[in-house]
């Protein structure tokens, strides 16, 4: 499927907001069509061993078994998938007279993990609005049409259909968008500084590498690092793990990890700060779009107990940032998650993490902040840091840096911290999406990427050559 053919299919299941249109806010059409989209795949790739499930369902009824051991049971039947359905209703077989009761009922009839993504959407709360309008039988007759089968469109293609109706929706409401979406431009320029470096690792047979968000939103950091990785060696294995405090936006991310074949026991609900449900667990490449400027007052408590009882055994030995802030929280979180170097097996860690000013200029001598600096610094962790354009994203026009830690710098890095000022880098779009008025072309991306891992000193980057070298 090729980019024009999968924005064709995601720009036709979208034209369900024509239906939605009048009864619905142009901010609720993704949580209508982007759970549809999801319950129509599921049910097109469980269709050819559907029988075998509900036959082997009449079984597993008659066994006194945990519902765990069942479902355990049950997916034998679907012949290597992760999740199956139970009910003998499709889409197609919900009828019109008691349809909400039928397609809740379907639902119910999904393994633990999907039917868990259908909750968090409020699905059930959507379907009964859709009713209430006389438009619940026009939508499921809409996708029940829709052809997402495996033999249509692969995992991969539907995981990019997915990604492209998750940024349609993330634009039709980008008030709220910034908290829980990285526009694709950012997320690609930092995937390209994060995994470029390893071009050479990636590329050799029978890899395994894992890839961490802490702050996973609707998932983009994790798809983007998956495809990095697959274009440059196809058969390596990517397993992707991720932590996301709002309920939806976990929601559209374990959706988008299942369509695409993941694990998606991987992706956690939660306080990543107060609440890690992945303590003991180290990854290779992290990620990570920290939401700007939040206060850390409700978890203070929890912060600060590790902090003392722990030191840096814990995740914040190195200190901690005033309470208004808790954007180095986060980056001391996902250094606490780097692997040990091991140049043999390729191991180690690199992190790409976006943070606002704060980080860099806040707190004097002695506070917390600069405690925290010093301490990445002294450990030689710091690689990079790139200054990005104003007015790159959603909801906040202020400046904005990537930073790039390492703990396996290449000899000419290393006591060195590469600074690369692209201010001037970017293009200005045609249509705001709220604060986010400029962005960045592929070109201007590989122009950052490219000076990055040249290690060249330049006063400004820039397109046209001309930039003044130190």
């Amino acid at each position: 499927m090729t980019n024009n053919n999968f924005s064709q299919v995601a720009a036709f299941i979208w034209s369900v907001a024509d239906l939605l249109r009048g009864d619905f806010k142009q901010s609720q059409y993704g949580r209508v069509i982007l759970p549809f989209t999801l319950l129509r795949r599921l049910e097109c790739v469980l269709a050819p061993t559907k029988a075998d499930v509900l036959a082997a369902n009449e079984k597993v009824k008659l066994m006194a078994l945990p519902e765990e051991a069942k479902e355990k049971m049950l997916l034998k039947a679907t012949q290597g998938l992760a999740f199956c359905n139970t009910s003998e209703l499709d889409l197609v077989r919900l009828g019109q007279k008691d349809i909400r009761s039928n397609l809740n009922n379907y639902i119910q009839n999904f393994s633990k993990d999907a039917r868990e993504i259908f909750e968090h959407f409020k699905f059930d709360e959507f379907t009964g609005l859709l009713d209430d309008a006389n438009l619940l039988y026009k939508v499921v007759q809409k996708f029940a049409t829709t052809d997402l089968s495996p033999q249509r469109i692969s995992n991969h293609d539907m995981g990019l259909v997915f990604e492209e109706l998750i940024r349609r929706f993330a634009e039709s409401s980008n008030e709220t968008a910034g908290e829980h979406f990285t526009p694709r431009d950012i997320v690609r320029l930092t995937t390209g500084l994060i995994f470029g470096e390893d071009d050479d690792a990636l590329n050799k047979d029978g890899i395994i590498r894992t890839v961490y968000d802490p702050t996973a939103g609707t998932g983009g950091f994790l798809s983007s690092g998956t495809e990095y990785v697959r274009e440059h060696n196809p058969d390596a294995v990517i397993r992707v793990y991720g932590q996301e405090l709002n309920p939806e936006s976990y929601a559209i991310c374990k959706a988008d990890m299942l369509i695409k074949g993941q694990d998606v026991r991987n992706i956690k609900l939660g306080n990543t700060l107060s609440n890690d449900q992945l303590a003991y667990d180290k990854f290779d490449y992290m990620l990570s779009n920290p939401p700007f400027g939040v206060d850390w007052k409700r978890i203070e408590q929890e912060i600060k107990d590790e902090h003392t009882q722990k030191g840096f055994e814990g995740r914040f030995g190195a200190g901690l940032p005033r309470v208004s802030d808790g954007s180095l929280l986060f980056l001391m979180h996902l250094m606490s998650k780097m692997r040990q170097p091991d140049a043999e097996h390729d191991q180690g860690s690199r992190i790409g993490i976006i943070l606002n000013g704060s980080p860099l200029f806040t707190g004097s001598a002695g506070s917390g902040e600069s405690e925290i600096r010093r301490y990445i610094l002294e450990a030689d962790l710091l690689e990079a840091i790139i200054a990005l354009p104003t007015d790159m994203f959603y909801n906040t026009g202020i400046a904005t840096y990537v930073w790039v830690l390492s703990n396996k710098k290449e000899p000419e890095r290393k006591g060195k911290v590469h600074l690369i000022n692209a201010t001037n880098l970017s293009s200005k779009m045609r249509k705001s999406l709220g604060s986010k008025r400029h962005y960045l072309t592929d070109e201007e991306i590989r122009t950052i990427t490219q000076n990055y891992g040249a290690f060249e000193a330049v006063d400004t980057l820039t397109l046209d050559g001309e930039s003044e070298q130190k």
